[in-house]
């Protein structure tokens, strides 16, 4: 059945168009989704097609381009099978779902790595319109440019001849999906800023201004894309940036605490700086201790203050609540209600500097009884069991609603039989839905398989083998201690 429903674009100068290719959910065939998505706006053309598997329902991302499409301009849909036209994906070297690439002219230009919700590909779409570095002649177009509700980062040459200037342009041809740039050949332009030589400008977002930290930061260093890119990474987000769901995996490569409130900067700024505020005085106290600071609205993050957390949506009224989320995966809350002052605060970070908090852990009941084959394991006990110094342990992530994990259950149960008599080889498994994942597994999907080797717990190896009884023998035959229940020694191999 194939069905097309078109709309009339809401605005000319836009049009976006979206293909989706399936198969039945009835057909016992595994399905891939396809995607396309058209963006052109004259004289720039752009195609982002998404692929997918919608069994993969935790990574699927084609029902938001249908949202972000039909929200905005127009969004002709429609529906192909593609077990009958399996072209389509081999066509662009798919080897995993989703993927997503931006095609420019026709052609394909780079993937796509920016945000999956409806907003966040509309909003990331939209930045790829227009020149990589828009072109100020003037102050007013200077001021309206900086204006805006996000960083600008603007370039001030001695002219149209400037190496400094195509140095700058390269940088922003690949720094345009996450930045937004300008320039001009006009060093007065400058001048208001306290410049009167070639240097670049990053303005932080006026929404964003405080007492704090200055508003514009000066680059006037030897110009390479490289010193650019360091240069405003360590700058844009200022003392305390705001946290959003498409710029947190940036800020959480380091420590970083948030205050998570009602913000809003779209409709209410002096309320959303009201809080900020309070935080900027306390983060000033502890600048250079290697942990940064941030601020978000928190129905923004309702689901991970509840699961990460374990902080209820009722608690705590208007007042934030405070997390700390290290670059290694450690949680810390504030329990101690934030005070107007301050003090709350700094006697929570005083706590955190000298190591006197307890981390927060989500985990399900350690079980009274684990006498099975294959050991139950949860976020309390993976220490004790996963990190045994005197175990091989052999440990499954899963999750409940996974059809592949219950299909791999008979297996891994007959495989913990097999061994269950040798007293160095633990087979494991744990829900990775309800448990925190410690950090060095990295779990994207289910079933994920890893071995932790004796002696050698910080250093797990990933199983990538088959998901047959043989596969896991011989998997555990080359890298477990010898064990006569193997069949033999690896030394054998």
């Amino acid at each position: 059945m194939f069905k097309l429903t078109l709309y009339k674009p809401a605005l000319s100068c836009l049009s976006l168009c979206l293909i989706c290719l399936s198969v039945s959910l009835s057909s016992p065939v595994l399905f891939h989704l396809y995607c396309l998505i058209c963006l052109s706006v004259s004289p720039h053309l752009f195609h982002l097609p998404c692929l997918s598997s919608p069994f993969l329902s935790h990574l699927s991302v084609c029902p938001h381009l249908s949202v972000s499409l039909f929200t905005c301009l127009v969004s002709p849909v429609c529906q192909v099978d593609c077990t009958a036209h399996s072209e389509t994906c081999a066509r662009f070297g798919v080897s995993g779902y989703p993927t997503l690439k931006i095609f420019r002219n026709g052609r394909d230009s780079a993937p796509y790595d920016g945000p999956r919700s409806a907003d966040g590909i509309y909003h990331h779409m939209r930045k790829q319109t227009g020149p990589d570095s828009v072109h100020l002649n003037t102050d007013e177009d200077l001021q309206t440019f900086i204006e805006h509700y996000d960083a600008s980062v603007v370039g001030v040459f001695s002219g149209a001849d400037s190496s400094h200037l195509s140095e700058f342009l390269k940088a922003a041809g690949l720094l345009r999906e996450q930045f937004r740039f300008a320039h001009t050949t006009d060093l007065k332009l400058g001048e208001q800023y306290g410049v009167n030589s070639e240097c670049v400008l990053l303005f932080r977002p006026p929404k964003m201004a405080n007492k704090f930290e200055d508003s514009v930061v000066v680059f006037k260093d030897y110009l390479t894309i490289g010193s650019l890119r360091r240069f405003i990474r360590d700058h844009i987000y200022g003392l305390c940036p705001h946290m959003t769901l498409e710029n947190r995996d940036r800020l959480r490569v380091r420590d970083l605490l948030t205050a998570f409130y009602d913000l809003d900067y779209h409709h209410n700024v002096q309320r959303s700086n009201y809080w900020r505020n309070r935080v900027m005085k306390v983060a000033s106290l502890y600048s250079g201790r290697g942990l940064t600071f941030s601020v978000a609205n928190k129905k923004d993050f309702l689901s991970e203050l509840e699961d990460d957390f374990g902080l209820g949506t009722s608690d705590g009224g208007e007042l934030p609540f405070i997390t700390i989320r290290t670059r290694l995966g450690h949680k810390y809350t504030m329990r101690e209600e934030f005070t107007r002052d301050g003090q709350s605060l700094q006697r929570f970070l005083n706590d955190y500097f000298a190591g006197r908090l307890k981390r927060f852990v989500r985990s399900e009941p350690v079980p009274e009884r684990n006498t099975a084959a294959v050991k139950v394991v949860v976020a309390e006990s993976f220490d004790d069991i996963v990190n045994d110094p005197g175990k091989d342990v052999l440990i499954q992530f899963y999750s409940p609603s996974c059809p592949h994990c219950k299909k791999l259950e008979p297996v891994y149960k007959e495989l913990a039989d097999r061994l269950y008599a040798d007293p160095n080889i633990v087979i494991a498994k744990m829900n990775a839905v309800d448990n925190d994942v410690p950090t060095g597994y990295d779990v994207q999907g289910y079933p994920t398989i890893y071995f932790a080797p004796m002696d050698k717990k910080d250093e797990p190896i990933r199983f990538e083998g088959g998901r047959e009884l043989k596969d896991f023998l011989r998997f555990l035959k080359q890298e477990a201690g010898d064990s006569p229940l193997l069949g033999g020694s690896k030394d054998e191999l």
